[in-house]
């Protein structure tokens, strides 16, 4: 098959056009990549990187018991954070889309993104003082008479969890919001023909109809929650280590760096997993 010179000034074009994208991918992402990776090969000795080429790191990661703990506490806060997160954001994303008259509802999105307006970190220290011992939780608390003395909420899981949640809330209402808009109400009447009563109507058409904004928001909420070191560094304080904070201890205190290379692809190949087991319902969203 001949290309036509035209058809040539074409592919030259979008080469073109593709190129400066290309050459920032393959230096800010895979070069990168790949010397981390090859980093994770390497050892440490007497204070310095040797170049051995050896699985050691990767041994040693599965040899410790407290390694692998971080990385289980890390799985196990993302998916409490991600669940609680969906049945938080499921009902606020219904009621701004099916309650909130249109012309508001774009002031609703707004104050419900709100905490994405403040600082990461000015949000972390927000929660720090409103979980302390002598903080509006606990004051409340025993106020109330539901407590009789102040609850550890901070430097917890527990205060890492309500940090995270703050924050995914809105990141899941906002997908889910997405979905719910698109609905034709064609879909409700058609099932309330047919005898369905709303429960019946939400668990077998809304339900499966907006699961691709839930998982996408679901995926997105695991990566950014799994690779957060700030939060359980802040709210967690290091009563339960996450694998984020063991990664940047083997870069601030030991200076291991293929140590930590390595960690960070165990880390990368847990979110590539969930990346798999979202594939199907991302590609939905997609299309």
């Amino acid at each position: 098959m001949t290309v036509t010179p035209l058809e040539r000034a074409e592919q030259r074009k979008a080469w073109g056009f593709a190129l400066p994208a290309l050459v920032w991918t393959t230096a800010f992402f895979l070069f990168p990549f790949a010397y981390m990776a090859a980093i994770s090969l390497w050892t440490r000795s007497g204070g310095k990187i040797v170049a051995t080429w050896t699985l050691d790191n990767y041994a040693a990661f599965f040899g410790k018991s407290h390694l692998l703990k971080a990385l289980l506490n890390s799985l196990e806060v993302t998916a409490i954070v991600t669940v609680i997160s969906i049945l938080l954001a499921y009902p606020l994303a219904w009621i701004i889309a099916e309650r909130v008259p249109k012309r508001w509802q774009r002031m609703a999105l707004i104050m419900a993104i709100l905490p994405f307006w403040t600082s990461y970190v000015v949000r972390s220290y927000s929660w720090l003082l409103v979980l302390s011992k002598g903080g509006v939780v606990n004051q409340t608390l025993i106020w109330a008479g539901l407590v009789a003395e102040p609850l550890q909420l901070s430097a917890s899981r527990t205060g890492t969890v309500i940090g995270f949640v703050h924050f995914f809330v809105m990141l899941l209402t906002l997908t889910i919001y997405a979905n719910l808009v698109q609905l034709s109400p064609n879909y409700r009447r058609a099932a309330a023909d047919l005898g369905a009563s709303g429960l019946q109507t939400f668990r077998h058409v809304i339900l499966p109809l907006t699961l691709p904004g839930i998982m996408v928001g679901a995926f997105l909420t695991f990566v950014l929650c799994i690779g957060d070191y700030i939060t359980p560094q802040i709210l967690g304080g290091n009563n339960e280590l996450l694998l984020p904070q063991v990664i940047m201890l083997q870069l601030g205190r030991r200076a291991d760096f293929p140590m930590a290379a390595a960690l960070s692809l165990v880390l990368m190949a847990v979110v590539t997993l969930a990346y798999l087991f979202c594939a199907r319902w991302l590609k939905m969203e997609r299309t």
